[in-house]
C-alpha cells in the first residue's frame, strides 16, 4: 500500500515539474478532498509524507495537517552513534534532533490524534528534557487518542514524562522500555480502552492505581519489571483493578510479582467481561503457571478463547501444588477455542524432557470436560507427527462436554 502511494506521488511530482497550462486537470490527486488527502498521507511514514512538500507550492504544507505522526528515530540514532565516538557530540546531535521534532510539532497546522515515537538509543544517550518537551506540547495543544512510545533498550530506559497523564483523551496507550516506577501517579485515563506495558518499570502501587483509574479499559498487555524490594501483588487484587477487561495478555515474568499463594477459597467472578486470554512464555513445570491460569479461569466464566504459548526454557520461580478439586465447579459455557503452542530446545539430547507432561494433559482434559461449546483445539506439538497423533487419540478418548471438537 505504502509503495503504491509513494509511486503515485512520484509520478505526480514529475507532472508538477513539467507544469504546463491546464496541467491542473491532469493532477488527479490534488483535486481530492482535503480529508482524503490527509488519509492518504497518514498511511505513509511521517518522513515520507513530509517529502510531498516538494511536489508544488500547493502541496508544501499539506502534510502538516495530517492527524497521525510517526517518528522512528532508531536509524537516526544509529547513524549518530556510528559517526561520533565522542559522547558530547552525540548528545548535542540528539538534543538538536529533539529540538527539530519540537519545531515540527509547533508548525503542525491540524489536530494530532495519533502519535508514535521510537527513541531507541543504541549509545545510551538520553535527552529527557527534549522528550518531556514533546509530550508536554502534545498534552497542551492536541487531543491525542493513540500514543505509542518505544524506548527499546531495557537496560537503559527513558523516564516517562509525567505529562503523559495529562493526555485525558487517550483511548490507546502503548509503552515499551520506559521507566515510571519512581513517579507517583495520581490520575488515570477515563476513556482509555487499550493499554500495553512492555518492559515498563513501575511500582506495584502505581500499577494498581493506574489500572483502577482506567474504568473503560478492555484490553491489557502486561510485561512489567518491578523493583525486587517492592511488595508482591495478590492475584485477586490485580483482577479487581480491571473489572471491564475483555482481552488480557500476560507474560510469565509477571508471576515474579503476582502472589497466588494468598488466593481465598471462594473466588470472586471479577473478570466477567473477559473473552480472550493469552499467557505468553508460560511454564507448566513446578505448577506456578498452571496455578495462575486456573485461578484466572475460575474468575472468568465467560472466556471464549484461551491461548497459551509455552516456553520450556523459561523456568518458574516457585513451587506450587495445584489441587484440582478446588476448581471442580468451573464451567466455561462460552469457550469455543483453545490454542497451545509448545516450544522445545533443538538439542536432540534434551528432547525427552520436552515431551508433553502430566500437568499439561490434565489441564487439557480439565478444559474438555468443562467447555460445552468448545469447537476447536489447536496444539503445536513438541514431538513428531506420530506423537501428535497419539496425543490427539488420548484427548479424543477423554470425557468432554462438547459433542464436536476439531483438533488442529
Amino acid at each position: 500500500m505504502q509503495h503504491q502511494i509513494q509511486q503515485e506521488l512520484t509520478e505526480m511530482k514529475s507532472k508538477c515539474l513539467v507544469k504546463a497550462e491546464g496541467s491542473s486537470s491532469s493532477d488527479i490527486i490534488s483535486t481530492l478532498p482535503q480529508t482524503i488527502l490527509e488519509t492518504i498521507l497518514s498511511l505513509l511514514p511521517t518522513e515520507e509524507a513530509a517529502r510531498t512538500s516538494i511536489l508544488s507550492r500547493e502541496w508544501r504544507y499539506k502534510w502538516t495537517k495530517i492527524p497521525k505522526l510517526d517518528f522512528c528515530l532508531s536509524q537516526v540514532f544509529e547513524r549518530i552513534n556510528k559517526g561520533n565516538q565522542v559522547k558530547g557530540k552525540s548528545m548535542d546531535r540528539i538534543r538538536k534532533l529533539f529540538s527539530t521534532l519540537h519545531q515540527i510539532l509547533l508548525s503542525h497546522q491540524g489536530p494530532i490524534h495519533e502519535f508514535t515515537l521510537d527513541i531507541d538509543l543504541l549509545g545510551g544517550y538520553h535527552d529527557n528534557v527534549g522528550f518531556d518537551l514533546l509530550i508536554r506540547h502534545l498534552s497542551k495543544n492536541h487531543m491525542v487518542k493513540k500514543l505509542i512510545l518505544c524506548g527499546r533498550d531495557v537496560a537503559d530506559c527513558y523516564d516517562l514524562p509525567i505529562s503523559v497523564f495529562s493526555l485525558h483523551h487517550l483511548t490507546d496507550l502503548d509503552l515499551s522500555c520506559l521507566d515510571l516506577g519512581h513517579q507517583p501517579i495520581s490520575v488515570g485515563f477515563a476513556g482509555l480502552r487499550s493499554l500495553v506495558l512492555y518492559y515498563v518499570g513501575i511500582s506495584t502501587d502505581n500499577l494498581l492505581h493506574l489500572l483502577s483509574n482506567c474504568p473503560s479499559l478492555n484490553s491489557l498487555t502486561l510485561l512489567t519489571y518491578l523493583d525486587h524490594h517492592d511488595r508482591n501483588c495478590p492475584i485477586i487484587e490485580l483482577f479487581e483493578c480491571v473489572p471491564t477487561i475483555e482481552n488480557l495478555s500476560i507474560y510469565m515474568d509477571v508471576l515474579k510479582w503476582v502472589n497466588i499463594n494468598s488466593v481465598p477459597k471462594v473466588l470472586p467472578t471479577s473478570l466477567l467481561h473477559l473473552k480472550y486470554f493469552c499467557f505468553e512464555d508460560m511454564c507448566f513445570v513446578d505448577g506456578y503457571g498452571l496455578g495462575f491460569l486456573l485461578v484466572l479461569i475460575k474468575c472468568a466464566p465467560n472466556l471464549e478463547k484461551i491461548k497459551l504459548e509455552t516456553n520450556w526454557n523459561h523456568r518458574c520461580f516457585w513451587n506450587y501444588s495445584v489441587v484440582w478439586e478446588e476448581y471442580s465447579d468451573v464451567w466455561l459455557e462460552h469457550l469455543n477455542e483453545l490454542e497451545i503452542a509448545l516450544f522445545r530446545n533443538t538439542n536432540e539430547l534434551e528432547i525427552a524432557q520436552y515431551r508433553i507432561t502430566k500437568p499439561e494433559m490434565e489441564f487439557m482434559k480439565f478444559i474438555l470436560a468443562r467447555s460445552p461449546k468448545l469447537k476447536k483445539v489447536r496444539i503445536q506439538s513438541v514431538g513428531d507427527g506420530e506423537e501428535k497423533l497419539k496425543m490427539v487419540e488420548v484427548l479424543s478418548r477423554a470425557p468432554r462436554a462438547s459433542p464436536a471438537i476439531i483438533y488442529d
